[in-house]
């Protein structure tokens, strides 16, 4: 049994969130695959990712609730499953090209070479985490993932021209920079986790906004997927207006 003392109405709020996260996530995956081979892999690996982080330590918290086990495998796992499923988002969110960019057709950014920058990322600060048992790289890392999918949002919402949908980016990427330190706070009283949880929850919330404003525009602006023996083709002026 656990000492530590969480009431079960705040764990089963602490889904909300999760479930808030992965719709926004999930929100991206039909304009992501619209940008050529390997973005639907990408968008749907990324929301399995952060949905199955935050179900754990949502989990974990219920159980603790419940007066069951303190499991802490379903509390470490929150970041480093964070941290892969938002560099992959990242990635996904890069093939979407902006007017004006070279890439403005999307695809596979820096040659393809980009996937495996991240993937080393992720393992050696993963490897640190465990070195050093602690969260802070794999939650630092998780923020950086975070920044960079916000801000590309924030651009790509720029320029569609939706000022809520930037607004609402901003938003959540302000909202998981205050929330990252708050959450890897040992001994957090229930007083403090209620404040937490509902700032996430709008924090999320602000998330599934702005992927939900900008998916049809992402969709209807996406590259059709190429044949790679095709020589490119000239651009398209309509091609990627968001």
């Amino acid at each position: 049994m656990s000492d530590l003392d969480y009431p079960v109405s705040l764990a089963v709020e602490d889904f909300v969130p999760v479930l808030l996260t992965a719709c926004a996530a999930a929100r991206l995956v039909a304009p992501a695959a619209r940008t050529g081979r390997g973005g639907r892999h990408l968008a749907v690996s990324a929301t399995a990712l952060i949905a199955a982080g935050g179900l754990s330590k949502a989990g974990w918290k219920l159980i603790v609730a419940l007066d069951g086990p303190d499991i802490q495998l379903l509390n470490k796992a929150l970041f480093p499953l964070l941290s892969a499923g938002f560099l992959l988002l990242a990635l996904a969110l890069l093939r979407f090209g902006l007017p004006g960019a070279p890439d403005s057709r999307g695809g596979a950014p820096s040659g393809g070479r980009l996937p495996w920058v991240f993937a080393g990322l992720w393992a050696v600060v993963a490897g640190a985490s465990a070195a050093f048992a602690s969260t802070a790289p794999v939650m630092a890392l998780t923020i950086a993932a975070v920044t960079v999918c916000a801000v590309r949002l924030i651009l790509l919402a720029r320029a569609a021209g939706d000022t809520l949908a930037a607004s609402a980016a901003g938003v959540w990427l302000l909202g998981m920079y205050v929330l990252g330190p708050l959450a890897s706070r040992p001994d957090q009283s229930v007083a403090l986790q209620w404040v937490e949880q509902s700032c996430n929850t709008l924090t999320q919330a602000a998330a599934v906004l702005a992927a939900w404003r900008l998916a049809p525009v992402l969709s209807a602006g996406a590259s059709t997927p190429v044949d790679p023996g095709t020589p490119p083709s000239t651009p398209d002026v309509r091609t990627v207006t968001s």
